[in-house]
């Protein structure tokens, strides 16, 4: 098959969960191109983005040009170059804006480019506004393929605050499949007007190969090593953990709290941080990729994922992490959030609380803190869990079946 991933950004080292289908797909003999809105302009990247020949194979939407003198003769090249291949698509792009001749200069800008290309079997897009501009591309004739839409978790919590709970109606009709992550987001979709009949919950995964069990046991020197891996955004509630962890340490000392990653929060979390003077137990690390993160985590007893939903509505999807972790057979301590009751059991492979409880998390990381006896049998736990419901290897092999199904007609 020849499959089209339309991505907001990439390479981006925060979504590993999209590489891992990516190269996946190709492992199993697939082509796979990639179109993306934009990249992270990160020196640092995946080594499988490298190993792959990813970027090769990568192409960039183009923005509207900035008004004026500029715009017309931008506009004008495109149209020149590219009309005689498909004369159609301006009308269609016209029909499609609603009129509007900024909307339409848009999506002539951003599809006109990639008229050459060969037909797709399918159009994967990661997020729903993906999915949206997706069909528009093929509705004006710059793609042909099935439009698969991958639904994360803003997607369909804050977007929609912000644009309306009638935004994707047209993505409803015109899409050929939805793939919500989780139970939770399929529920979403069918309250939003979405068929069943064309939705498949299909979890993101990862390779467990590339994570060693390991069994949590207490070091001889006491020492208990935490860690929290994300961006540091608002709905991480990092904030929450830092407080939980300088409560903990008022009775036991022994602690250390690592944080890998980077974000506009970062002052205040150092702030905060300060001002609680736990400085000499609380890190900040910056961001790692993949094999220095799993490094960390083969050194780390707990993981602390304290999602919240952000004052825009912004919510989690599942995080990978929390797949890492328990893979790598370490009790998590996390929130009653989103996706994340799906893959963490409240009790056996770690503890949930309530969002932005401290209370609540300083009690159960204290209890773990505490009880170390029970961090071997919650890791071997959470790593059959995943292994069971989160292989990536087994998740593609059913994301390649359910492409062959719908390009039958058999979904």
């Amino acid at each position: 098959m020849r499959i089209a991933f339309i991505v907001s950004t990439f390479p981006a080292l925060s979504q590993t969960f999209i590489l891992d289908q990516i190269t996946g797909l190709i492992n199993r003999g697939h082509a796979v191109d990639i179109y993306a809105v934009q990249s992270d302009n990160n020196p640092r990247m995946h080594p499988d983005v490298t190993k792959y020949n990813l970027l090769q194979h990568t192409y960039y939407f183009r923005k509207l040009p900035p008004g004026g003198l500029q715009r017309k003769r931008e506009i004008t090249g495109l149209i020149l170059k590219y009309f005689y291949k498909k004369p159609g698509c301006l009308l269609k792009a016209r029909l499609l804006s609603g009129g509007g001749k900024d909307s339409m200069l848009k999506i002539l800008c951003i599809g006109f480019p990639f008229l050459n290309n060969r037909p797709y079997d399918i159009i994967h897009c990661h997020f729903g506004p993906n999915g949206v501009l997706g069909v528009t591309l093929r509705e004006i004739g710059v793609f042909e393929g099935k439009v698969v839409t991958v639904f994360h978790g803003y997607d369909l919590s804050s977007y929609l605050r912000k644009h309306g709970r009638s935004v994707y109606n047209s993505l409803f009709v015109k899409g050929d499949m939805f793939l919500p992550i989780s139970e939770r987001w399929k529920n979403r979709l069918i309250e939003l007007g979405c068929s069943e009949q064309k939705i498949a919950v299909h979890r993101m995964g990862i390779d467990t190969g590339k994570f060693c069990y390991l069994p949590r046991k207490p070091r001889n020197n006491g020492v208990v090593r935490l860690l929290t891996v994300a961006r540091l955004i608002e709905k991480k509630g990092i904030q929450y953990a830092v407080q939980a962890v300088a409560s903990v340490l008022k009775k036991h000392t022994n602690i250390e709290y690592a944080i890998v990653g980077d974000g506009p929060i970062k002052n205040t979390l150092e702030g905060l941080i300060g001002e609680l003077n736990v400085g000499n137990k609380v890190r900040l690390l910056g961001w790692r990729h993949q094999e220095e993160i799993i490094e960390l985590m083969q050194h780390t007893d707990i993981l602390i994922a304290p999602s919240v939903v952000g004052g825009d509505g912004d919510e989690e999807g599942i995080p990978v992490v929390l797949m890492e972790a328990l893979a790598q057979g370490m009790p998590v301590l996390s929130t009653q959030h989103s996706g994340i009751p799906e893959l963490v059991r409240d009790g056996e492979s770690g503890f949930l609380v309530p969002e932005r409880d401290v209370d609540a998390l300083t009690d159960r990381l204290e209890f773990l803190v505490k009880h170390p006896e029970i961090w071997s049998e919650m890791g071997r736990k959470g790593r059959e869990h995943v292994g069971k419901y989160y292989n990536i290897n087994s998740l593609n092999d059913r994301l390649v079946g359910l492409y062959h199904q719908l390009l039958k007609g058999t979904l």
